[in-house]
């Protein structure tokens, strides 16, 4: 293999058997993605081999890991006692751009957003362990003021107790993270959930000839003389002139247009009424925002709390805010690598202070920085 260093940006899926044959060939490693349950495996093998395979190093995960990480290690050395972290981040639609009842559009990999939250969620909050079932992620929201921004709703993100143990947090009594979308976003969403529209384990049969009215019909129960519309609505418990309704009205589940999708899910055909309603044009903006807010006692056990945002608005459709603040981390990480700055081996992710300062300097030469308040909570805050 005539390489220095491997940047994989597959699919997810294929990352694992990239990193296997870079361990067989002895050539580093990176990428933005997870760490999977076989990359973990991998970890003892790629330090006999001198390989590193360093990996979140997007965005989410990426940079909340890093920013994060910069707050617990200047609290820790400064004698304080963490007893709380939540962080969340969105890929969003620039409010310039912001021009359907959705308030959304995909910068992003649509299908992971019509497959978020199916595995459940889970985390910690005030010593007791949390766990969230698929169909009750977008119902359980939590309403969050960020500085420049206003205010955003906020959903569980997968299996946030993993993370502790990476943060060297062990035992914080709350860890949360979350994904952010534009109020109202969620309960209109939860209408796909409830119905099952998002599912996809199952084919939907003659889906190829199948209207989206249809489509939508499908799931709802027959009653002759009602239309698709008003069952909807009573199914919901909602009004027919609803925003929820409304919403669903303008992304086109009501139309009698074709599907033309052979063998499709309901992933699949959601998918390709969205992406045919929330793609981006070329003069769209797109947004991203992360909020870190953590909670800990200072060395004279006075409760305080600091919270930590960034908000980057893209400049067009090929000049994302995603794209930047995914690739920009990767691309100074791979640097670091090649020039030996970055000198480990093994499976890692960005939470050494050796990883995520420099970057997260560098960050701020690209406009990519952190605004951070802090402030005194009342003494008896956790009593």
């Amino acid at each position: 293999m005539d390489a220095d260093l491997i940047v994989s940006l597959l699919p997810a899926v294929h990352h694992d058997v990239v990193a296997e044959e870079c361990v067989s060939f002895k050539k580093d490693m990176i990428t933005a993605s997870y760490v999977s349950e076989k990359m973990k495996s991998l970890d003892a093998k790629a330090k006999s081999n001198g390989v590193l395979l360093l990996n979140e190093m997007g965005l989410d995960p990426g940079i909340d890991h890093m920013s994060c990480m910069s707050l617990v290690n200047e609290i820790q050395e400064q004698g304080g006692d963490l007893r709380a972290l939540e962080t969340f981040c969105g890929g969003l639609v620039a409010p310039e751009s912001d021009d359907n009842p959705w308030h959304y559009k995909f910068t992003w990999a649509p299908k992971n957003v019509v497959l978020a939250g199916t595995g459940g969620v889970k985390f910690i909050q005030n010593g007791e362990y949390k766990y969230i079932p698929y169909h009750k992620v977008f119902s359980r929201i939590e309403t969050v003021y960020v500085h420049g921004v206003g205010y955003l709703e906020g959903y569980a993100n997968r299996d946030s107790l993993k993370y502790r143990s990476k943060y060297n947090l062990d035992h914080i009594p709350t860890f949360f993270r979350g994904t952010f979308r534009h109020p109202g976003f969620c309960k209109a969403w939860d209408i796909f959930v409830q119905l099952g529209m998002t599912d996809d384990t199952y084919v939907i049969d003659d889906s190829e000839h199948m209207t989206y009215r249809k489509f939508i019909n499908s799931f709802l129960m027959y009653r002759k003389h009602d239309t698709v519309e008003l069952k909807l609505a009573y199914h919901l418990g909602v009004s027919i002139d609803s925003p929820e309704m409304e919403a669903l009205k303008w992304i086109g589940v009501f139309e009698h247009r074709q599907i033309g999708l052979k063998k499709a899910t309901p992933a699949q055909i959601l998918l390709s009424l969205l992406e045919r309603k929330w793609s981006m044009r070329s003069d769209d903006k797109d947004m991203i925002v992360m909020y870190n807010q953590l909670q800990y006692a200072d060395k004279k056990g006075q409760p305080r709390e600091i919270v930590s945002s960034m908000m980057v608005k893209g400049e067009n459709l090929e000049k994302t805010a995603m794209a930047k603040t995914v690739g920009l981390p990767l691309a100074i990480g791979a640097h670091m690598i090649l020039n030996g700055t970055i000198d480990l081996t093994g499976v890692h992710v960005p939470t050494l202070r050796s990883i995520y300062k420099p970057i997260l300097k560098e960050l701020e030469n690209h406009g990519v920085r952190f605004q951070t308040f802090e402030k005194t909570l009342p003494t008896d805050y956790w009593n």
